[in-house]
């Protein structure tokens, strides 16, 4: 294993164990007794007691901290008392049925429109073509996800009457795969869209830079294209930059999500967050919150191992 991995390794755990106090200590710093909310204001105090006592209230922060984490550790996430004692696992896991397809969805969607953009930009450097998409992308990056989501569903919903407003059918209910995708395809346009213009601007500059490199200038007065030069080794030499915003990005589409889901009622992690939030499901929210954190570090730390095979020189000599 190189120093390098080695170092990267390190800071993800110790990213990780960070992350886990400043989420339970936020959490625990909410005012109000999670069992008054749960059981209601009219609850009899000995109730509140005893739930209180079977959630662990009674004791300090530091041993529910300890026993939180070394579950975390065995797998063992505890139960929602919101969902009548139900596993948090498998909980999460029915609603990342929904939200890991809806990222990945609005990922590739956000691909698909980015880099021939960001090409068609770069090969019309200082024109009109040039101007006009990062006119729309600057647009873009500034509109927030709901708001185009909210301005979609009374494009495509409500006029045209084209796709669903909100709702999911499950991936086995009524039309199957074809109703799923059509319900998941506003809300991934929504995410995609901002996300791809933020890709489109990086690439565009990324492939720019390379423009002026002498192995363009060599490879033209060899008689390549402009078009080809663009799309073979301009484009893959721009992939680190595009890489590094591409991986922050999926892993900001699942965070993302989060509101977005909201916004189309859909059944996914995000939408069961605000749920265990009005719940004061402190179990809930706290594994379901350490979740999407772990996510988005590990995404990251598998950016930087794809940076260390792409460019051996930020390896520190080591050897991967």
């Amino acid at each position: 294993m190189s120093l390098a991995l080695l170092r990267r390794l390190l800071w993800l755990l110790a990213t990780l164990a960070a992350a886990s106090a400043l989420i339970f200590g936020l959490l625990d710093l909410l005012p109000g007794n999670a069992a008054q909310v749960l059981l209601g204001p009219d609850a009899a105090p000995e109730a509140v007691e005893a739930l209180s006592r079977q959630l662990g209230l009674d004791q300090s922060a530091l041993q529910r901290y300890l026993q939180w984490t070394g579950g975390l550790l065995q797998g063992e996430l505890g139960e929602s008392a919101s969902y009548g004692g139900a596993p948090v696992w498998p909980l999460m896991l029915e609603r990342l049925a929904v939200t890991l397809p809806l990222s990945f969805f609005a990922f590739m969607l956000a691909l698909a429109v980015a880099l021939p953009a960001a090409v068609f930009a770069a090969s019309r450097q200082g024109r009109t073509g040039d101007l006009l998409v990062m006119g729309i992308s600057q647009l873009g990056i500034a509109l927030p996800s709901f708001w185009l989501g909210i301005l979609l569903t009374l494009l495509f919903s409500v006029q045209l009457q084209w796709l669903p407003a909100g709702g999911f059918p499950g991936w086995r209910g009524e039309g199957g795969w074809t109703a799923a995708l059509q319900a998941l395809l506003l809300p991934a346009l929504a995410l995609a869209l901002v996300q791809g213009a933020i890709l489109a601007r990086v690439s565009r500059s990324a492939l720019v830079e390379l423009l002026r490199d002498d192995f363009v200038r060599n490879a033209r007065a060899q008689g390549m294209s402009r078009r080809a030069l663009l799309w073979g080794p301009v484009l893959r030499n721009a992939l680190l930059p595009v890489l590094t915003i591409a991986g922050l990005q999926f892993a900001n589409l699942l965070a993302g999500a989060i509101v977005v889901e909201n916004v189309f009622t859909l059944p996914g992690l995000g939408r069961l967050i605000f749920q265990a939030i009005a719940n004061r499901d402190l179990a809930l929210v706290r594994n379901a919150v350490m979740f999407l954190v772990a996510a988005v570090l590990v995404i990251n730390f598998i950016v930087d191992l794809l940076y260390l095979w792409i460019d051996p020189r930020l390896r520190g000599g080591g050897r991967l």
